[in-house]
């Protein structure tokens, strides 16, 4: 079903080319005045104002310095929604920014920000979701939104959110539950995830199968993996038509598989001849990930006995140009070919 598209055009009354820009040492300075100006319209014209001069980082520096962020957090919450709007954007552009990560992570802004999850404008809301992808690929910005409470809002907001707006959270999730998954399991994101294995975005397969693999990474991601039966969904889209889609599912099947549940459910959803195609094929992404998941369906005798055939199709691989495919192969070969 079609979604409407976020949308970043201003209300007609307001007129981003009469916005006064001052140049030099002084513009920055001057601008922090007139966010905490009374006066609505002089605060949307420092905000306009403020938008194209971040895409500086020396400005991002300068402006951090200068106090900015706490401005900034208090206009979060502003009645008007063209200041909450531009206020969000300002804080996406400096979050493309190291400089301006690192001083969002700082100021606090990470906390600042759940309030807009429920914003009734679509591109506050985006805005808001960019903030938090970008600031989860550092560490420290991943532990921000964990400490937040952040995980439990995202997860159930998969359920309701515009297709642009979930591809940012899958994308923030995936760095998130990278470190810590119990809050994600504990909020049904397991369930929620299988589901959007079966979106028709193609990158909203691919990135709900990368969070598949994240949380497969953990011991008990893999058993609620196992429990909630995600195995053969991810095991269909082995054959699905984009590389990103095979390379995320193959890998999320191989943490997954680590446990005898998980290889005892990918032998009934017969994974085998899937990965073995995607071995098979030398130009394909998946591949590495395809070689490690046979190799632990290759521990199972059935599997052992079933993969003996295809020995031949480990063998090209040997002569792969890429090393950790070539040893991979050579690990695969062995485990094969063991006997008890």
């Amino acid at each position: 079903m079609a979604q409407p598209r976020i949308s970043a055009y201003l209300p007609p009354d307001i007129d981003p080319t009469k916005a006064p820009l001052a140049f030099g040492r002084r513009a920055l300075p001057k601008l922090n005045e007139e966010l905490q100006s009374p006066e609505l319209l002089t605060q949307q014209r420092a905000l306009m104002a403020l938008c194209d001069l971040v895409h500086d980082p020396e400005k991002v520096y300068q402006a951090i310095a200068l106090g900015f962020l706490d401005n900034l957090k208090t206009l979060l919450v502003h009645h008007d929604r063209t200041v909450r709007q531009k206020t969000t954007e300002v804080l996406s552009i400096m979050a493309m920014h190291s400089v301006g990560r690192q001083g969002l992570i700082k100021s606090g802004v990470i906390s600042a920000l759940p309030g807009l999850l429920d914003d009734p404008v679509d591109i506050c809301r985006m805005n808001t979701h960019q903030i938090f992808e970008m600031m989860a690929k550092l560490p420290e910005g991943a532990g921000g939104v964990l400490k937040a409470g952040l995980i439990p809002p995202l997860v159930l907001k998969l359920k309701t959110e515009l297709d642009d707006i979930q591809e940012l959270i899958l994308g923030t999730l995936s760095n998130c539950l990278r470190v810590e998954v119990s809050e994600a399991l504990a909020t049904g994101a397991v369930t929620i995830l299988k589901e959007k294995l079966s979106h028709p975005s193609t990158a909203i397969r691919s990135k709900a199968a990368w969070v598949l693999l994240e949380i497969s990474s953990h011991p008990e991601g893999k058993i609620a993996v196992c429990q909630e039966e995600v195995i053969p969904v991810l095991v269909s889209l082995l054959e699905d038509t984009h590389p990103e889609v095979q390379v995320n599912a193959t890998g999320a099947l191989m943490f997954a598989l680590v446990t005898p549940q998980g290889r005892s459910s990918a032998m009934g959803a017969e994974a085998i001849p899937p990965l073995l195609k995607l071995v098979a094929e030398e130009t394909s992404k998946a591949r590495l990930n395809a070689i490690k998941t046979l190799t632990l369906l290759a521990e199972l005798p059935e599997g052992r006995q079933a993969l003996l055939d295809h020995r031949d199709t480990f063998q090209q691989c040997l002569d792969d140009p890429c090393e950790a495919v070539r040893r991979a192969a050579q690990i695969a070969i062995r485990v094969i070919e063991w006997k008890p």
